[in-house]
């Protein structure tokens, strides 16, 4: 497919209608996927460090289950870490599409504006479609909460707790200890941490749901656009 001109009204986020776009990088269409299944097992591995299995008699190096979880749930918090850190970099020379998620316009009106619109078209208040070449305001409002801040907590109390284990001196306590009597002690940084897993979960369920909403009411591709980097529009300009 070759890469085709489209205008885009600044005022309205009109995109040329039936005209690919290429918006996704590879760059970022891999860290979608490996941040999703990273996210997928920090969950699982998540919930069952909280609510442990039960124990298992017999000698401890014969069930090492618990410790195994652990082991998952570390690897995934790396992979999760250091791609967000690719991420970042990416935000910065990749196109600006990739920057979206990173910062919310509020110095310009018409993007509240368009949050406001947007909003109402998922509440079901009205059933005018505005299409966006890239993440319409309402998505990229949630994704800078959800998947940036929430992504950067995670990350500083997640690496805090693991210092404990480490111990102090260690890299994970030189660089995030001071999280710990930050947040006021261990049980209150593993309150939040796991807060924070329920809302990155919360958030993935509604995300799922609103991309394929939005291929499905608002006829342009959202799915198959964080496969192919190609958005498509599929009506013609009414």
């Amino acid at each position: 497919m070759r890469t085709m001109k489209y205008s885009l009204s600044e005022q309205t986020g009109d995109p040329a209608f039936g005209t690919p776009v290429y918006v996704f990088e590879a760059p970022v269409r891999i860290w979608h996927w490996v941040n999703a299944l990273a996210i997928t097992v920090l969950a699982v591995t998540g919930y069952l460090i909280a609510n442990p299995l039960p124990s298992v008699g017999g000698e401890a190096s014969d069930h090492f289950v618990m410790g195994n979880i652990r082991m998952i749930h570390f690897i995934a918090a790396y992979v999760f870490a250091i791609g967000f850190a690719v991420r970042i970099y990416w935000a910065i020379v990749g196109n600006r599409y990739s920057r979206e998620i990173f910062y919310l316009p509020i110095w310009d009106p018409r993007f509240a504006v368009d949050l406001f619109r947007k909003a109402c078209f998922y509440l079901f208040i009205h059933c005018r479609v505005t299409k966006f070449v890239g993440h319409n305001p309402l998505a990229r409002t949630t994704m800078f909460f959800f998947v940036t801040l929430v992504g950067v907590f995670m990350i500083f109390t997640g690496f805090a707790l693991y210092s404990e284990g480490l111990g102090q001196g260690s890299w994970a306590d030189r660089l995030f200890g001071w999280v710990i009597p930050l947040l006021g002690g261990s049980k209150s940084v593993h309150n939040l941490h796991d807060l924070g897993m329920w809302l990155m979960i919360t958030f993935v369920i509604i995300h799922v749901y609103m991309a394929i909403r939005d291929d499905i009411i608002s006829r342009q591709s959202s799915v198959s656009a964080m496969i192919s980097g190609w958005r498509l529009y599929k009506d013609e300009r009414p």
